[in-house]
């Protein structure tokens, strides 16, 4: 073999080599950036000023009721660490921009009632308020936190043909007379939980966040057949929430979805819309549907931002 022979092939490997190395770069970042979601450490969520927190709202007896589904059971959380739980009580290691920021440090006569229940949806939402809220005292004020609906547009994550309850792979116009079928549910369910709170209430439910961050391809975690409507159906149920809390003078809608949205499955994808260059962190658990801790962080301050607004509401007369 001539030398000059030996060279081109010496050249034509050198190729190769280069571009196979290029291309297994390209593959571990690729992987790097779509399946490696790191869940950082530290507190999570916007911040909740102090100054509220400095004196007493009121002496009256309040009740904190959770209803809804896993996240508002606290779906993998430590024992304390649900939304729901810190939102009445600081645990024990609270971040200190959280210190002393908690419903019972400013009404201390607060009860706790979660009768959220895993793996729900909002037609066996119905059924838990009638059964597990008993009508209260006029004595006492309700405050109310909900995520109702979630679990509607999940179940069964594509292993079973969608209905009602479970539309997980449903096309929007299949899903039109269950969208107006939670619209009357909802509208009626809120209507009940105000009736069990004669000495009156204030209801905070949550829209539904969106683990996808926007970009709706839940096939990419190769966990879950593509929805193509995921999204449409998504925004279908989220302006339901809000039509239906805009006829409810007592009801306040928690913006949930957009705390969230940078959060998902790209959280590291520099180039997304939601991207967050301050935290881009996971914020939910491994089964895609609940919060993980930090989300949870986040979630009870963004509720709690809420309830803040309605300080004078919540003194009482």
């Amino acid at each position: 073999m001539s030398l000059i022979s030996r060279f081109q092939i010496s050249r034509s490997l050198r190729w190769i080599l280069a571009i196979g190395g290029i291309a297994v770069i390209a593959a571990l970042l690729f992987i790097n950036y779509r399946f490696h979601l790191p869940v950082g450490t530290g507190p999570a969520g916007p911040p909740v000023a102090a100054k509220p927190f400095e004196k007493p709202w009121s002496e009256r007896k309040v009740v904190l009721v959770g209803i809804g589904d896993s996240v508002t059971a606290g779906f993998g959380a430590s024992k304390g660490k649900g939304y729901v739980d810190r939102l009445a009580d600081n645990p024990p290691d609270e971040f200190d921009d959280m210190q002393g920021r908690s419903l019972r440090r400013v009404l201390p006569n607060l009860q706790v009632k979660n009768i959220a229940v895993s793996g729900s949806n909002s037609l066996q939402h119905v059924g838990y308020v009638e059964s597990d809220i008993e009508k209260q005292p006029e004595d006492v004020f309700g405050i109310v936190v909900m995520t109702c609906g979630g679990n509607d547009l999940i179940h069964w994550y594509g292993r079973k043909p969608p209905r009602e309850g479970a539309m997980y792979g449903a096309t929007l116009q299949q899903a039109q007379p269950w969208i107006a079928n939670y619209k009357t549910r909802l509208d009626g369910l809120l209507t009940d939980i105000e009736g069990k709170f004669p000495g009156g209430c204030l209801i905070f439910l949550a829209d539904i966040y969106d683990p996808s961050d926007g970009v709706g391809d839940p096939e990419t975690t190769w966990a879950l057949p593509a929805w193509p409507d995921a999204l449409a159906i998504l925004a279908a149920y989220n302006q339901t929430i809000r039509d239906v809390a805009a006829t409810h003078p007592n009801v306040r809608v928690v913006p949930m979805h957009d705390a969230f949205l940078g959060h998902g499955i790209h959280c590291r994808q520099w180039w997304r819309q939601h991207y967050r260059s301050s935290d881009p962190t996971y914020w939910y658990g491994k089964n895609l549907e609940d919060p993980n801790e930090r989300g949870y962080d986040a979630l009870r301050r963004v509720f709690l931002n809420e309830i803040v607004k309605e300080e004078e509401r919540l003194r009482g007369p």
